[in-house]
């Protein structure tokens, strides 16, 4: 079983994965609803895996990577979101982001997103 930490500004958000996660088998240790909440809490919970909104309050999505990443270099981050940007992606992979699933998501991708990823 795998622990993960869910962050997303959004309250329904976060509940959807939660329960698609805990539904597959993963422990979902803590929520954020901010960046900075996120690091915080990786800090306190040294998770397996991070699911990030990139669009949050306080802290950005990719500001909490990037200090994450610099702890942890071996951290494992998937971003979630609606944006779609190239640049936005580029940004948060040279932060530290390890892969990507987009708004609204199909939870088959999910799943298979956070198992590739835990297999790295």
């Amino acid at each position: 079983m795998s622990k993960i930490l869910v962050c997303d500004d959004s309250a329904f958000m976060r509940m959807m994965l939660k329960k698609l996660l805990t539904d597959k088998g993963h422990e979902v240790v803590a929520e954020a609803g901010d960046g900075k909440q996120a690091v915080q809490l990786y800090r306190q919970h040294k998770p397996d895996l991070v699911t990030m909104d990139i669009t949050m309050p306080v802290m950005d999505g990719i500001q909490a990577v990037k200090h994450i990443h610099d702890e942890d270099p071996l951290a494992r981050i998937v971003m979630v979101t609606a944006i779609g940007q190239r640049s936005v992606i580029t940004d948060a992979i040279k932060a530290g982001a390890s892969s990507f699933i987009i708004k609204p998501f199909d939870p088959e991708q999910v799943e298979e997103t956070i198992n590739k990823v835990l297999l790295e």
